[in-house]
């Protein structure tokens, strides 16, 4: 298969990806370390229950995911977050501000991946932890450089072995006998229980932390052959799989391991893992490296594709809207983003920041909500060719986004 090149002085990004690149680009950035970590305080919030609060969120996300479908049809771009606001209120600041707020999440993300990333890696190459992150960081950089099609293969290629992992404890699970199926009754919680739906609406909110990623999509979406079409399957696909993948990982591993042994323990999926299988935690530790390092080459793509639209609307300086001519891929914003990401990882203590890409990322669903709200109030029909939601989407996505961000602002 030949590989599309852009012409020589190109400015613009060559549309390669297909839904299968998409939607192993969405996994790639959705499911991440944050299901090996979160299973546990699930356990402990909503006990038998968890599962069911994973759908919760799963939902949540769902009408989010529609305005951004919506959206990502009627501007298919690079840094659409920020075209989405520029879009609906004509206000440059606004929309730079919104444009380099997505960085910003992607950025402190990136550095928290990578340090976790070192973690791991330690336990096999016994280097210093400045070493590593540097190498890691440089070699994720080089790939992130390739084309899309390179870049984002290479990303799913592991993104298929970090589900595997998963699948792995689901495999395990069913070997175990019927339980699975025998307790399922135990997952539903009776109506006039008010305690127990508290503690499924306070692990929502923390399940909804785990789909935060599919968003980013939208900032490939200049890159998709026909975005019209691949953009909307790949959102609701991504979020779709993720969801079951979550709600099954969960019921396996309260099943296999009480709720209140799960809750302390400080790595769930291993503890539930070794108990269900007899192996060493080594062999889920080389998965959990798998998963951190692909989260980094994620967030530099779509770091790199941020900037290079920011640039390309005329928010940034125009160099970092070069294309290169050879992989067709924005290398000058790309390299921006690995310099931030290596200075953040190696020079800034990174305890409180990670729970800032969450805060960021729900502000963000704010002002793309209000956008397609504004955009749908001010016109008559929408164009041809625009996946199209109804107005109580955006109001439902505007209010659970605001009412999350609240909550969580002020626990």
């Amino acid at each position: 298969m030949t590989q599309e090149v852009a012409p020589l002085g190109s400015t613009k990004l060559v549309r390669s990806l297909t839904l299968t690149h998409a939607v192993l680009y969405g996994l790639g950035v959705t499911i991440g370390a944050g299901i090996y970590v979160l299973v546990g305080a699930a356990a402990a919030r909503s006990g038998m229950h968890a599962p069911l609060a994973f759908l919760v969120a799963a939902v949540v996300m769902g009408v989010t995911a529609g305005s951004f479908a919506e959206l990502g049809t009627r501007l298919p771009v690079a840094a659409s977050e920020a075209a989405y606001v520029q879009a609906a209120f004509h206000r440059k600041w606004l929309s730079g501000a919104t444009g380099l707020l997505v960085v910003a999440a992607a950025t402190i993300s990136g550095a928290t991946i990578t340090v976790g990333s070192a973690g791991y890696i330690s336990v096999f190459l016994p280097l210093p932890a400045s070493w590593i992150i540097a190498g890691v960081v440089l070699a994720m950089g080089a790939i992130a450089c390739l084309s899309a099609v390179q870049s984002i293969s290479f990303a799913g290629l592991m993104t298929v072995v970090e589900i595997g992992g998963l699948v792995l404890i689901v495999g395990a699970g069913l070997f175990e006998g019927d339980a699975l199926v025998s307790r399922l009754p135990e997952l539903l919680a009776p109506l006039n229980d008010k305690a127990a739906w508290t503690g499924i609406a306070q692990t929502s909110l923390l399940a909804v932390f785990a789909f935060i990623g599919f968003e980013h999509l939208v900032n490939i979406s200049e890159e998709m052959k026909n975005p019209s079409q691949t953009l909307p399957w790949a959102l609701f696909i991504t979020l779709g799989v993720t969801a079951l993948l979550y709600m099954i990982v969960v019921w396996v591993a309260v099943v296999a391991v009480h709720p209140a042994e799960l809750a302390h323990a400080s790595a769930p999926l291993a503890l539930v893992f070794q108990r269900l299988t007899g192996l060493p935690l080594s062999v889920l530790s080389v998965i959990a490296i798998v998963a951190t390092v692909n989260g980094i080459i994620v967030h530099m793509l779509m770091i790199g594709r941020v900037l290079y639209g920011l640039a390309d609307q005329g928010s940034l300086p125009a160099f970092l809207a070069r294309v290169n001519a050879r992989s067709g891929a924005p290398v000058v914003a790309t390299l921006f983003g690995v310099g931030a990401i290596l200075i953040l990882a190696l020079g800034i203590p990174l305890t409180g920041l990670a729970e800032w890409t969450s805060r960021l990322t729900l502000g963000i669903f704010v002002l793309v909500n209000l956008a397609l709200l504004r955009i749908k109030t001010r016109e008559s029909k929408p164009p041809a060719g625009v996946f199209f939601v109804p107005i109580w989407v955006p109001i439902a996505g505007l209010f659970t986004s605001a009412a999350l961000l609240l909550i969580d602002l002020v626990r």
